[in-house]
C-alpha cells in the first residue's frame, strides 16, 4: 500500500553567501523494494521556505499539508508573514505530537528546513521525536547521511557561492547514492534566495544493472 512506503533516503542542506542549497535523492523504498523511482523529497511549505523529507510517505504528506494550512492561517491573522523560525517550531510541535500519538503505526518523519526571512537565510533540522537544530553551515538526514556528512565535512566552506553550493551538494547526495542501499535514482537539488523557492538541478540515475 502507498501508505506502508518509508524512505530510506539522503537529504541535505546547505548555507550559502547568497541562500541555501538543499539536496536530496529520488528513491522511495517499502524494505527492500524499490516503491518509486521518481519521489519528490524537497517541496516548498511557502513562497520562501522549503523542507527537505524523509520518513513515512502518508505522515510527511498530511503533515505538508496541515502546515502549508497552519501557516496560511497565523500569517492571515496576524497580517504578517511567519519567520522561518517560527514555521519550522510549528511544524515540529505537529512532529512532537504525532510520534506521540498512540498508534500501531508509528509517525516517523524528519524535515529539514530551508527558508529566508528579514533576518536572512536560515536552516534548521527536526528530528522524529519532534527536536530541532539550528544549522550554522550544514546538515544532512536519512539512511545516507554518513555518507554526504563525510563529503560535506571535507569540503565546505563559509561564505561558499550557490553555485558552488550546488555543486557540493550533488557531490554529497551522488556519494550516498554510491553506498547507500536505500538511495538513489536520481537527484534534486533546490534553492532559497531573495527571489524565492526555486528548483535548480533534476538529473535521474540509472542504477540498472546489466549482467
Amino acid at each position: 500500500m502507498k501508505e506502508d512506503i518509508k524512505t530510506g533516503t539522503t537529504t541535505l542542506g546547505l548555507i550559502c553567501k547568497e541562500g541555501i542549497v538543499l539536496a536530496a535523492d529520488k528513491r522511495a523504498s517499502a524494505g527492500y523494494m524499490i516503491a518509486e523511482k521518481k519521489m519528490d523529497k524537497i517541496l516548498p511549505i511557502t513562497d520562501k521556505i522549503a523542507v527537505t523529507t524523509a520518513g513515512s510517505v502518508s505522515d510527511v504528506q498530511m503533515l505538508l499539508k496541515l502546515i502549508k494550512a497552519q501557516i496560511k492561517l497565523v500569517s492571515y491573522r496576524r497580517n504578517k508573514e511567519l519567520s522561518v523560525k517560527e514555521a519550522t517550531n510549528l511544524l515540529a510541535s505537529m512532529v512532537y505530537s504525532s510520534i506521540r500519538r498512540p498508534s500501531m503505526v508509528p509517525s516517523i518523519t524528519g524535515f529539514l528546513v530551508g527558508g529566508q526571512d528579514p533576518k536572512g537565510f536560515h536552516l534548521y533540522n527536526i528530528g522524529v521525536a519532534g527536536s530541532i537544530i539550528k544549522a550554522n553551515d550544514y546538515k544532512a538526514d536519512g539512511s545516507g547521511m554518513q555518507f554526504a556528512l563525510g563529503v560535506l565535512e571535507s569540503s565546505y566552506k563559509k561564505d561558499m557561492s550557490l553555485k558552488e553550493g550546488i555543486k557540493l551538494a550533488v557531490k554529497a547526495v551522488n556519494t550516498a547514492i554510491q553506498r547507500d542501499v536505500a538511495s538513489g535514482n536520481g537527484i534534486d537539488v533546490v534553492t532559497v534566495t531573495k527571489d524565492g523557492v526555486k528548483r535548480v538541478f533534476e538529473k535521474e540515475i540509472n542504477t540498472n544493472i546489466l549482467v
